[in-house]
């Protein structure tokens, strides 16, 4: 799986946190130092597949456990075939997210779970897509962390306190971690 140094190895990143905690804007900014680098990766944006692979599951607990397994069973494909696959989604629950990784371990394929720890009330002020204003103005329920659990991971590969400092450093932390890991030089 991982050799004794740097390899070409495929590993999936789970970056899982609140909604508006900055989860996709780091697995952006990490692909393109990848890129730029000349990895192989792709990103697996949570919003992206709930239009596509996961098209008509809706927000309650069966559906979010559902639409996980479907993401994670694509970037297992793809990790085990060598791209690094990020993949920011809210995933708020922990045997969701256990699931998948098992499915990484059970194929001989890399997996790190990061937690993009970003409090509530930051988030609620990002509200990059007005979830959180719905919420409030009572035309949405479920929302994750305010009337919805979210269970945070208990030993994440990688915590990114995106509130005490910038994107980039956020994605200069998951940098080194894959540096770390020996998955990039």
């Amino acid at each position: 799986m991982i050799g004794p140094e740097s390899c070409d190895c495929g590993v999936t990143v789970l970056l899982t946190g609140l909604p508006s905690a900055g989860k996709t804007t780091v697995a952006f900014l990490v692909a393109g130092r990848l890129r730029d680098a000349g990895h192989r990766v792709e990103v697996l944006d949570g919003d992206v597949m709930r239009k596509t692979l996961s098209a008509g599951l809706g927000f309650g607990r069966a559906d979010r456990h559902e639409n996980l397994q479907r993401i994670g069973v694509m970037a297992e494909v793809l990790a085990r075939n060598g791209v690094i696959v990020l993949v920011p989604v809210v995933a708020p629950y922990a045997d969701s997210r256990d699931a998948v990784r098992q499915r990484h371990t059970a194929s001989g394929t890399a997996f790190l779970e990061v937690h993009v720890a970003t409090p509530v009330e930051v988030c609620a002020q990002r509200d990059v897509k007005g979830l959180y204003a719905r919420q409030r103005a009572g035309e949405l329920t479920g929302l994750t962390g305010v009337d919805d659990p979210y269970q945070a991971p208990e030993k994440p590969d990688l915590v990114i306190p995106t509130v005490r400092q910038s994107a980039d450093a956020s994605a200069s932390l998951l940098m080194d971690l894959l540096v770390r890991k020996r998955f990039v030089a």
